[in-house]
């Protein structure tokens, strides 16, 4: 009975129970991979009308091949808890969660203090934390603090299975402290096949072709700084060659919306207000010629970004933290100063008046930065990781 349990594929139980933003591509492409590996794997997802509908529309390939399950609707603290009932119930050997995020501060703060997740969890948790700020240097805040003291006793206490981080640097200045800890680098990833016909896609779109292009993709929340993006595209005189391409689900900022619908009417903005699905996602970037980030106190990769040099085109980031070194060591576009609305208006101006010449430089430079971030480096490192755990096991 042993010999037959260690030739059947490792169970994993994935638990994402958000379907918005990069959560819902993230589980298709752990599905995929894991799959391909050979593994067998139970989904812990929001199985409500909304979300299921979402998740069909991407996944339908995939879900006939594995096993579905409610992930609940939890907070944060009773999440783990129900990680750890899933754990019991679905038989799985370990749990892999595509954000770890979604229960770690609750967890590290509790850890902290000597409260620690169930037992069953012990050595069989696993994930990407994608915004690890208790990781960062010296400086952080008491409760980041706080986080690392239950962040050590966790990892100490050998409860975690295998830890992907998703910036390179904070991966290495990481493991020169703890050499033998389960965590490993994971590249972001743009989607396979994201190339598409410019031409073709700024005709579908609407898009002028005398006009360069700036698209501002995803959640036009503040912290993204789409307020800045309006202000400073309202500044710039409305015979700038300037054109911006918002996309996404808006949410409802009476501010942001006025200057949009200003905009809109002087023929310098197109929205486009809903979720965006894979292949429309093409074909924004294949229209676009350079990608706004101006991100406010924005930590770790950008889904964004990693899409921006999968389609080649140069960005205008915010210098902040990762973002900021990235494009500044890669040559990835232009960086200007976290929430300065002059200072992004220039940017903008710079790159509307910029050459072909310019823009193919900078086109180049992007490209050169591609393979890092392909599919395929991201197939690769997730498969390896949870390789290597399941021989530890």
């Amino acid at each position: 009975m042993d010999e037959m349990r260690a030739r059947e594929p490792l169970h994993i139980l994935v638990f994402e129970p958000r379907v918005e933003g990069h959560h819902l591509g993230y589980l298709k492409a752990i599905t995929q991979d894991l799959l391909a590996a050979g593994y067998r794997l139970t989904l812990a997802v929001d199985t409500g009308a909304v979300a299921d509908a979402k998740i069909k529309a991407e996944m339908a390939d995939l879900l006939c091949r594995v096993s579905v399950v409610s992930a609940g609707g939890q907070s944060d603290a009773s999440k783990v808890q129900r990680i750890a009932l899933l754990l019991i119930q679905t038989q799985a050997d370990v749990v892999f969660l595509p954000n770890l995020d979604e229960i770690g501060s609750a967890m590290l703060r509790r850890a902290a203090f000597g409260w620690m997740p169930p037992s069953e969890l012990r050595g069989r948790l696993g994930g990407i934390w994608h915004r690890p700020r208790f990781l960062a240097p010296p400086g952080f805040s008491p409760n980041q603090r706080l986080k690392a003291l239950g962040f050590a006793r966790l990892l100490r206490g050998g409860w975690f299975s295998q830890i992907l981080l998703l910036d390179p640097y904070l991966h290495a200045d990481f493991m020169r402290r703890e050499p033998k800890a389960p965590v490993s680098f994971l590249p972001d990833f743009y989607p396979a096949d994201f190339a598409a016909d410019r031409a073709a896609a700024r005709r579908e779109i609407g898009l002028p072709n005398d006009r360069r292009v700036f698209l501002f993709y995803g959640g036009g929340y503040r912290r993204k700084g789409l307020n800045l993006a309006v202000e400073a595209m309202l500044a710039i005189d409305k015979d700038a060659a300037a054109f911006l391409l918002c996309a996404g689900q808006q949410p409802a900022d009476t501010g942001i919306a006025q200057g949009l619908e200003w905009l809109v009417g002087e023929g310098r903005a197109q929205v486009i207000n809903r979720y965006i699905f894979n292949e429309e996602e093409k074909r924004l970037f294949a229209a676009s010629d350079v990608v706004l980030l101006p991100y406010l106190r924005h930590f770790g990769i950008s889904g964004v970004l990693v899409r921006a040099i999968g389609a080649g085109l140069p960005v205008i980031a915010s210098d902040e933290h990762l973002l900021g070194r990235l494009v500044r060591e890669r040559g990835l576009g232009s960086l200007f100063p976290s929430g300065d609305v002059v200072a992004l208006k220039a940017a903008i101006e710079r790159m509307a008046r910029a050459s072909d010449d310019e823009m193919t430089h900078w086109r180049a430079a992007v490209r050169a930065a591609s393979p890092d971030w392909s599919r395929q480096a991201f197939r690769a490192a997730l498969t390896n990781a949870v390789d290597h755990a399941t021989r530890a096991r």
